[in-house]
């Protein structure tokens, strides 16, 4: 990776994308007290100031971050993600500081992607338990929130981690088979990503594509959209391609 790619958070160009890593494990472990956590928000609140300015956004349209642990999911278990106040969508306990969920959405974030989860969950464009589709026939054009895709899949001997028997209204898709995500940023409008499952394998050689979605934005802004319907997700889903 360019850059200081051996920190525990960084930043890099590649084509028309601003990809962030961060380190969600600084919001877990806090028995040393919460100095790495401020650092890497105050790093990221910058980094993303200057990846979202007129002249750098016109370059680069998209910003993409990724880290470890999800801000949501649905699937059956104890892990943060599945309680309403996650650590990363709101910051510390009781206070509320330095959530990530705020700072990424004022800063136009396109796509956030996450693992943890032994398992695949494709979200509806989503903001605070709102979802924003772009309109209710093509929900991921021009979204007025991040998608999120938690993809965490990739074998881990763990096994598989099932998810709720109730899909909830702002969860797009999800499978809980072994598999690995794909993405193709075709121009600095069009971008898509898929998952493709290894457990339903055709052959040995030839593996199974479970979904695929693509993004599709006119131009590059902050998200000023209002709600199209709240907690739910009315909007088709788009083919593959």
């Amino acid at each position: 990776m360019p850059g200081n790619s051996e920190g525990l958070w960084y930043s890099f160009n590649m084509g028309p994308i601003h990809f962030i890593s961060l380190s969600t494990e600084v919001y877990y472990y806090l028995d040393y007290g919460i100095k790495m956590l401020v650092k890497q928000f105050d790093w990221l609140e910058k980094d993303l100031q200057e990846a979202s300015s007129p002249k750098n956004r016109t370059l680069r349209p998209w910003i993409i971050v990724y880290g470890h642990r999800p801000m949501y999911c649905s699937n059956d278990n104890k892990d943060d993600c599945v309680y309403y106040e996650t650590l990363t969508r709101i910051g510390l306990p009781f206070l509320k500081w330095f959530g990530l969920e705020d700072l990424l959405y004022q800063h136009g974030v396109d796509l956030e992607i996450w693992a943890h989860e032994h398992s695949y969950e494709r979200l509806w464009p989503l903001y605070n338990y709102k979802v924003y589709n772009g309109s209710y026939e093509e929900p991921y054009r021009n979204p007025g929130a991040p998608v999120h895709v938690t993809t965490g899949s990739a074998g881990c001997q763990e096994n598989h981690d099932m998810f709720k028997k109730q899909q909830p209204s702002w969860s797009a898709l999800r499978s809980d088979d072994y598999g690995y995500s794909r993405l193709k940023v075709h121009n600095q409008t069009h971008l898509f990503m898929d998952y493709v499952s290894i457990d339903k394998r055709v052959r040995p050689n030839k593996a199974i594509r479970l979904d695929g979605v693509e993004l599709r934005k006119a131009q590059s802004v902050t998200y000023l959209g209002s709600v199209i319907e709240e907690n739910s997700g009315t909007g088709k889903e788009l083919g593959y391609r």
